[in-house]
């Protein structure tokens, strides 16, 4: 079975310093919106996976022309009114939430209807949540089920400025009604409870008609329409999603020592680090700097002694939303009762995560309690398998896998997990990337 992994051995100590792909998050918002800049863009390190090539084919489709050259991608902006719409025009997202949703935001401008499809995963999760605000503008939307993809778009020519709360903590949702906003006469006021700030950080890098004004809780955001955008170079740092896997593998191993090169620490997304330093691992940023409003640096990972449980900040759960699965291993090894909360948006990612972290918990033989927005981990230092596990049927999150293949080197026993192509989705060498930590 080409696509099942086999794990029966720990890891040995390490002392390793690596690099990872380029940022999700910031390759997609990239690609977007370098397809609606002035000229010749050019991107290093954008992050080769399924979601962003899946990015690239949707521009493509709306006359985007688009290069590549060995590390360096190419994107020809014909500018803020630039794509192609057509008749019968089909956008396929594949299993990208962001891509998906932020797209939406740039089409509520189409004179014809653009039909926007998914994967099987993506195409259970909720779009109402975008179509809701989108459609404000003036924007028309047909939803199977008036939530889930396979949706159709109509846009229109007389968009009008909206006042939009949001109240989740999606920065999706916050950013898919900010680019609806730069098509928009007028200005959009976004009152968004706090999350990642991509979006906004690339917008006021660029110049555009934004300003955001923070309170503790939520970002009071006003947004004008944009007239032209400059095309921009970028240099696609290292994604902390992506290393918050080998955050969590060193912080559960023995005597070892992990350095990850140019990691991008956004404030809004370092959530990871805060709680695992409140539980008693070592981390030290180092080489810090500002590379167009966002903040870069080197990661400095220790094994600790013991691991403390944690009861978890809940303003810390959007700055760690895509990073819980592996801190919740985390906290099966800590010594005592770890208690997160505030956590329904897990259930709104590629699979349902909240769900899925209690099942491989409990397989690995961690009492949890759960409800719909929280778990309680009762951890178990002394945590060493030697039974038999199979991660399967997961709607190939590309997170589930990789977390199961942390756990397996971590706690031991002899692990199945299928599904390793969904790694593609977001981190196609993380399996290279383990194996050179493991040698």
């Amino acid at each position: 079975m080409p696509n099942l992994k086999i794990f029966n051995n720990k890891i040995k100590k390490f002392k390793k310093t690596i690099t990872v792909s380029g940022d999700k998050s910031i390759s997609i918002r990239w690609v977007l919106l370098s397809s609606i800049a002035n000229g010749i863009s050019e991107a290093k390190n954008l992050l080769m996976s399924e979601d962003v090539m899946a990015a690239i084919a949707a521009v493509k489709k709306l006359g985007i022309k688009i290069k590549f050259d060995k590390n360096l991608c190419k994107i020809y902006g014909k500018g803020v009114n630039g794509y192609k719409y057509r008749k019968n025009l089909i956008i396929d997202a594949k299993n990208s939430g962001t891509l998906g949703r932020l797209i939406l935001g740039l089409l509520i401008n189409s004179n014809f209807p653009i039909k926007l499809i998914g994967d099987k995963s993506l195409s259970q999760r909720d779009f109402e949540r975008i179509s809701n605000p989108l459609s404000k503008f003036g924007a028309n939307f047909k939803l199977k089920n008036k939530k889930n993809l396979p949706l159709i778009i109509n846009g229109s020519s007389n968009l009008k400025p909206i006042k939009y709360l949001e109240k989740r903590g999606s920065a999706q949702c916050k950013s898919a009604v900010i680019f609806g906003a730069l098509r928009t006469k007028g200005k959009t006021i976004i009152k968004a409870k706090k999350s990642r700030d991509h979006t906004e950080l690339l917008c006021k890098y660029l110049n555009l008609p934004l300003s955001v004004k923070r309170n503790r809780s939520f970002d009071l955001i006003k947004i004008n329409k944009v007239e032209n955008i400059k095309s921009f170079n970028y240099k696609i740092p290292s994604d902390i999603s992506s290393s918050a896997f080998f955050i969590a593998l060193t912080a559960l191993s023995k005597d070892s020592q992990l350095i990850i090169k140019n990691v991008n620490i956004n404030p809004s997304r370092i959530g990871i680090i805060k709680i695992l330093k409140k539980m008693g691992v070592q981390i030290i940023f180092k080489n810090k700097k500002i590379y167009k409003g966002e903040q870069n640096a080197d990661i400095l990972v220790k094994s600790p002694q013991k691991l403390k449980p944690i009861n978890c900040p809940s303003k810390l759960t959007s700055e760690a939303i895509d990073e819980f699965l592996v801190i919740f291993l985390v906290a099966a090894k800590a010594e005592g009762v770890s208690y997160f909360r505030n956590l329904a948006e897990l259930n709104q990612k590629e699979s349902p995560r909240l769900i899925w972290a209690e099942k491989i918990l409990n397989k690995i033989g961690i009492k949890t309690i759960t409800t719909k927005s929280s778990i309680k981990i009762f951890g178990n230092p002394n945590l060493d398998l030697k039974k038999k596990i199979e991660i399967k049927n997961y709607f190939k999150d590309h997170r589930v896998f990789m977390t199961s293949v942390i756990a397996s080197l971590s706690f031991g026993g002899k692990w199945y997990i299928h599904d390793k192509d969904s790694i593609n989705t977001s981190f196609p060498t993380f399996l290279n990337t383990i194996k050179f930590i493991n040698k």
